[in-house]
């Protein structure tokens, strides 16, 4: 079932299982792109999807995984975890740190680990829903599965 999947998708799925994580990849019909693509499309709601939202302080590569109703605070974020300023990454910063597309960008599956944050929010559901190396690629995990496989550092990312 796994090689029926996108290659980005089977590199995902292959990372998930090094991490002891058992999940099912769901491919869509269409695009997933945005959070509210993927809500619709799975019947949650928005705040249950795990936006991968890839940043730049410093020069390096900073994965957030945040709630689909949250905006990143960048200054507060940048605050907390006692870095200079926080920018979006471009779409070729995107594709270079992670391998895969925006709108696509999976928790894991990438080339080289990612410093990671995972917003505190995302535990308020039992499931959330996270892009799985395609935008036609979605997961569902448990917060604690999140962390797992990230590697990432529970945060409240806005005020």
């Amino acid at each position: 079932m796994t090689t029926r999947l996108p290659t980005r998708s089977r590199l995902v799925a292959e990372a998930l299982a090094a991490a002891g994580v058992q999940t099912e990849i769901r491919e869509l019909p269409d695009s997933a792109r945005t959070a509210a693509e993927a809500a619709a499309a799975l019947g949650c709601e928005v705040a249950a999807i795990a936006n991968s939202l890839v940043f730049v302080s410093g020069g390096e590569p900073l994965l957030v995984m945040t709630s689909g109703g949250h905006r990143v605070d960048t200054a507060l974020l940048a605050e907390r975890l006692g870095l200079g300023p926080i920018e979006r990454a471009t779409a070729k910063q995107v594709r270079e740190a992670t391998g895969q597309a925006i709108g696509g960008v999976a928790p894991t599956g990438h080339p080289a680990p990612l410093r990671t944050v995972v917003d505190t929010a995302l535990a308020e559901h039992p499931l959330v829903w996270a892009a799985a190396g395609t935008p036609h690629t979605v997961m569902p995990l448990t917060f604690d599965e999140l962390l797992r496989v990230t590697g990432g550092t529970p945060t409240r990312v806005i005020s």
